[in-house]
């Protein structure tokens, strides 16, 4: 099983996502109607703690997600994202909430898909600094 392959199924819009090597993931989404691809990088991973990236071509975005342990089975996730609108749809759709809603969803699904996993996924868990590994 891939876990990246699996993000689909959280990502609403998100059609395909590849991990290339430890660092670099290749995404196809369908985003207010209208396809988009990019690649991004992982600049920053802490396991349990954090995960930041930027996209390095296509669609320009970053963000950031931290996991605070509240409890034994208590976590909150944050996300930062900053997303660059491409066009008169995109900024529409900014201007409407369009992305923040769609966060909050695949949030809310990507809990649904931890809680119900109740494992870990398998993926590379390593640490990767601003600096490399």
């Amino acid at each position: 099983m891939d876990p990246v392959r699996e993000l689909p199924d959280v990502h609403g819009g998100c059609r395909e996502g590849r991990q290339l090597d430890d660092t670099t993931l290749r995404w196809k989404a369908s985003i207010a109607g209208q396809e988009r691809t990019w690649k991004a990088r992982i600049t920053e991973q802490i396991p349990d703690e954090r995960v930041a990236w930027t996209s390095v071509d296509g669609a320009k975005n970053a963000g950031v997600v931290t996991f605070h342990r509240l409890g034994d089975n208590v976590t909150r996730v944050t996300l930062q994202l900053d997303v660059d609108p491409d066009g008169p749809v995109d900024n529409i759709g900014d201007a409407l909430g369009l992305v923040e809603r769609r966060a909050k969803g695949d949030l809310e699904r990507f809990k649904d898909f931890i809680e119900g996993r109740g494992v870990e996924t398998g993926a590379w868990r390593g640490t990767v600094s601003q600096h490399g590994r």
